[in-house]
């Protein structure tokens, strides 16, 4: 008996002979190995010596006689097929008939082929073991190639985005829903079709990278492309092919696409508006520089270090007035520039802790210029945020008044510089947020909260700006006002929360709406802001005007003095400006404003000298 050889050889032929006969099986082993080197062939006696044989090894045919020792050929062909029902079977056999070949077929055999003489029959033998073996090899092969894209169709299937199959030449050869539904078609009508994508990909890349893909050149190809896609139209696609290979051998590509369309043309967007951002804060930042420079007071802007002020930055007419140049006074101790007992009060008595706290109103200050002479000057400073909220240090105006002569045309310059204010750059800034707030609905970038924090300075820099430079004493012809239905108004435009507003008046008084309006407001927004939001605010009548109270914890009568003058605040967050304003509008009209303790112990404020209409 011939031993089976185990070849390492991929496409080897194992035969196992089965002959009663010894010598004919080993010659028959000869001949076909002679006639294709493919073979190997082994050899057995017997149904149970080959049973043995099929369990030490593998092979790819048996070859039975039919007369063989305690069996036949039929009943050897029934006992390989319950447990190697797809083994390829040859019944090789001296002893033909109808009879036996039928049973053959019914029993599952694969061929069927009547011993000869000479050596022309193993001729024939090989080459119906040859077909044997490739046909189960092939069907196998088909199996195997099935089952793999049946594993990749359900893969596809459960995707969600477009997926599919292309052949070697580019064409669909299995397609998911969601590519199909993209092309507005169905699966059945897509499947069989030329790829759009795989063109493009050909037309602009250089060389073939398909062709490379399916050559096994290249592992993948992906990237991102646009163009006009047939039953589709104008998309930008990224994609990603892969090889598909079933046993060894490259058979397809896979291909996955997303429609990024959408998504590149919000990027462009919030690119140009981020761009529109980035030049309206430059915008900003260099009319804020502009407006700082030519600002008809002497600005000075420092940051706080252990506690006392080193000044980060001062307009021109600061240098000029006290005839430093700049670089002299960037980083230098703001006390450096004043007289020592202004710099008592600077430091000493607590000035700039009050600037820094909001609480600081406006103060004389005496400074030093380079020849040693002094300027006087009222100073306002305010707290100055970083993009945090963090107080870093102050915004101060320095007003000369040493030459009282000049203040005329100082206030005048200070309306203009007002009237600029509040048209160049709030405008700008306005447009800036707007388009920032549309920014925010596309996507979610540090880089605009950064923006909207560096508007949240320029905003307060602005207030700053306008709250200390504008005196406005004018008033337009006075009409007549019916002073309930303001004060509803008034109450309306305020943020009161659950505050609840009571009106006891029944009069017209003549004035200003405009600056009678500010006057409510203010002293509205003052009741709420003291008093919490569940306060109650009362407006009623007196003789010759009117009155404000509230049932807040009112303000102490020490402070009485102080409440009017500009900046001055019993609250840490406020700015000290809306009772002077109240102020300011009393006079323009002529009236009397005085405060007083209303009867719940909260603020009250008499307005007298109002003319009714």
């Amino acid at each position: 008996m011939k031993a089976p050889t185990m070849s390492a050889t991929p496409d080897a032929i194992r035969v196992l002979h089965v002959d009663d006969e010894p010598d004919f099986a080993e010659m028959a082993a000869s001949f076909l190995e002679r006639e294709d080197d493919r073979f190997e062939v082994a050899t057995a006696i017997s149904a149970s010596d080959g049973v043995r044989r099929l369990a030490d090894a593998e092979f790819d045919c048996i070859v039975s006689d039919y007369e063989i020792p305690g069996t036949d050929g039929i009943e050897f062909l029934e006992t390989v097929r319950e447990e190697y029902p797809n083994l390829s079977f040859i019944l090789y056999t001296g002893k033909g008939s109808e009879e036996v070949a039928s049973d053959a077929i019914t029993a599952g055999v694969t061929d069927y082929l009547q011993k000869g003489v000479g050596t022309d029959q193993y001729t024939v033998l090989a080459n119906r073991i040859t077909n044997a073996v490739e046909h189960h090899r092939s069907q196998r092969t088909l199996a195997q190639r099935n089952q793999e894209l049946r594993r990749y169709e359900r893969m596809i299937n459960s995707m969600h985005e477009a997926a599919c199959i292309y052949d070697a030449a580019g064409r669909f050869e299995l397609v998911n829903e969601y590519l199909a539904d993209w092309y507005g078609t169905t699966r059945s009508e897509l499947e069989g079709e030329w790829s759009s994508l795989i063109p493009h990909i050909r037309e602009h890349a250089a060389g073939d990278p398909y062709g490379d893909l399916l050559a096994g050149n290249r592992d993948e190809l992906q990237g991102e492309l646009e163009g006009d896609f047939p039953r589709h139209g104008h998309a930008v696609l990224e994609y990603r092919l892969t090889p598909l290979t079933v046993d060894g051998t490259i058979e397809a590509v896979v291909g996955v696409a997303r429609d990024v369309t959408e998504r590149k043309e919000r990027e462009r967007e919030l690119r140009e508006r981020t761009e529109e951002l980035e030049e309206l804060t430059t915008q900003l930042e260099d009319q804020y520089r502009h407006l700082f420079e030519e600002a008809p007071v002497m600005a000075v802007v420092t940051r706080a270090e252990d506690g006392e002020p080193v000044i980060e930055d001062c307009n021109q007419l600061f240098v000029d007035t006290l005839g430093y140049d700049r670089s002299d006074v960037i980083g230098r101790d703001l006390a450096a520039f004043y007289t020592p007992e202004s710099a008592d009060a600077l430091l000493d008595r607590g000035g700039y802790d009050r600037a820094l706290s909001g609480e600081f109103v406006r103060e004389d200050r005496t400074l030093l210029a380079v020849d040693g002479e002094t300027v006087e000057t009222l100073l306002r400073a305010v707290p100055r945020r970083d993009a945090g909220d963090a107080v870093t240090g102050t915004l101060a105006m320095y007003i000369d008044i040493s030459e009282r002569k000049k203040l005329e045309q100082e206030t005048e310059r200070l309306e203009q510089f007002t009237r600029v204010v509040s048209h160049d750059l709030r405008n700008p800034l306005n447009v800036a947020q707007g388009r920032l707030a549309l920014a925010r609905e596309e996507c979610d970038s540090p880089h605009l909260e950064d923006v909207s924090r560096a508007h949240d300075r320029m905003s307060a820099l602005i207030e700053d700006l306008l709250t200390l430079a504008r005196e406005d004493g004018h008033v337009n012809d006075p009409e007549p006002v019916p002073l309930a239905e303001l004060v509803e108004s008034c109450w309306r435009s305020v943020e009161t929360g659950d505050a609840t507003i009571r009106t006891n008046v029944d009069q017209t008084i003549r004035a200003d709406r405009s600056r009678l309006a500010q006057l409510l407001e203010n002293l509205i927004r003052n009741s709420v802001e003291h008093g919490g939001t569940d306060v109650t605010v009362t407006v009623g009548t007196l003789d010759d005007g009117f009155y404000v109270e509230d049932t807040g914890p009112g303000i102490p009568e020490e402070h009485w003095g102080q409440v009017f003058d500009a900046g001055f605040s019993t609250a840490a967050d406020g700015t000290g400006f809306g009772l002077s304003i109240v102020e300011q509008v009393a006079d323009a009209h002529g009236w009397e404003v005085s405060i007083a303790a209303s009867s719940d112990g909260g603020a009250r404020f008499d307005i007298t000298g109002v003319s009714v209409a």
